[in-house]
């Protein structure tokens, strides 16, 4: 119990001091993200010093016809023709465009490669200063009458998107995590459910050797054979059942044997078991079809479908049993008159749990499955189903030469 709490406490542990790490991550990087952003607007705050300068240069050597001003403009022509990363387009106040710069981005815009960036710039004026302004504030230049509208560069808008892959990479991460967990655990409750398999095996083997001991007793007290021969099919069964445990976990070896002859032999076994209220039909041909097969495993596989079939029928409808094949394969059919499976449902009764009846675990339509498809690299489905009108369950198995 304290084992269990401290694992638990662990994982809690671990879970939280995850999420304050991803937050811690995703924080930083916003912060880094809005000082980033800061930083490219001192730097049009810049340009927008240098412009006025040099436009209140250009207005003073009009004026005056001195030519001298433009000596001190040196920094501000420098500012002027630095940037070669932000997207900017200068308007007037005549809405006019006075300058533009980095407005085509090969990287972002592939489809305009071969366009210059006047005709783009030209084109698309309004929806481009519609986009700078959401991005970022217009700067307005008062001496000059002039708006600066400004983009996020390339490099601010890759790391706009830093955080979403960052969060992406984590979660895939996080999936990864689970699912090794996820399969460890199952892994751990698969040892568990063949220890115990094997233990039960182990334990019944016990008593069974004593009923045999008894039959014996009771041949030499002069008992109706007829009772004898059927508790010795009993006794067979149970032996069956018991080496069926005992092999869960291992690979079964598979021989080749007569399907119809393993399949008739498990079908008037439980035949002769059932309520009398239930019709068995059979229809097999009286050729012998080979196959590889366990043959306990595959009984058990049988039984399975028929006990199905008969809960599902209340103890009370008919159930026929039909055995076809082609040049390649021996389908084996189990129709019964129940209550059916919805259409959504027809991969569903094959997971482990899946039940519809109040007792059980829902293990024997995915035992079926196993034994049929992993061991005996056969398949088996729902052939078709209506509800209220019964079930067709199907196996096929492919035919040996």
């Amino acid at each position: 119990m304290a084992l269990s709490i401290n694992r638990n406490m662990t994982r809690w542990i671990i879970i939280v001091a995850s999420f304050i790490i991803i937050s811690l991550i995703l924080w930083n990087t916003y912060v880094f993200f809005q000082n980033f952003k800061n930083e490219e607007r001192s730097k049009m705050e810049i340009w927008s010093f240098a412009q006025r300068d040099y436009f209140q240069a250009i207005q003073d050597a009009d004026l005056n016809g001195n030519d001298d001003v433009f000596a001190d403009l040196d920094l501000a022509l420098e500012i002027l023709n630095n940037n070669n990363t932000t997207p900017m387009i200068l308007i007037n106040a005549d809405s006019t465009v006075e300058n533009y710069r980095n407005i085509i981005n090969k990287t972002e815009v592939d489809s305009i490669h071969n366009i210059k960036e006047e005709t783009y710039v030209k084109e698309n004026l309004e929806s481009l200063i519609l986009k700078y302004g959401k991005e970022n504030e217009p700067i307005k230049i008062e001496n000059n009458k002039q708006t600066l509208y400004y983009g996020n560069s390339l490099l601010l808008n890759k790391l706009k998107y830093y955080p979403l892959a960052l969060l992406l990479i984590i979660l895939l991460f996080a999936a990864v995590a689970y699912f090794f967990y996820k399969s460890a655990k199952t892994a751990d409750q698969n040892k568990l459910w063949t220890g115990m398999a094997k233990e039960t095996a182990h334990q019944i083997g016990t008593p069974l050797s004593s009923l045999v001991g008894w039959t014996e007793i009771l041949r030499n007290e002069q008992v109706n054979p007829e009772y004898l021969k059927e508790i010795e099919k009993d006794i067979t069964r149970l032996q069956t059942i018991t080496d069926r445990f005992s092999k869960i976990g291992s690979m079964p070896t598979l021989d080749k044997m007569d399907v119809v002859k393993e399949t008739l032999d498990s079908y008037e076994y439980l035949k002769a078991r059932s309520s009398k209220l239930i019709d068995f039909e059979i229809s097999v041909p009286q050729e012998h079809l080979y196959v590889n097969l366990n043959n306990q495993l595959y009984s058990w596989t049988i039984e399975n479908l028929v006990k199905n079939a008969i809960d599902a029928m209340k103890g009370k409808g008919t159930l026929k049993l039909a055995i076809t094949n082609d040049d390649k394969y021996v389908k084996i059919s189990i129709q019964d008159t129940g209550k059916g499976i919805s259409k959504q449902n027809f991969n569903s009764v094959f997971q482990p749990g899946y039940t519809t009846k109040k007792r059980g675990w829902g293990l024997g339509l995915s035992l079926a499955k196993r034994i049929i498809e992993d061991y005996h690299n056969g398949k088996i489905k729902v052939l078709q189903s209506e509800i209220g009108k019964g079930t067709t369950m199907q196996i096929s198995l492919k035919l040996l030469s």
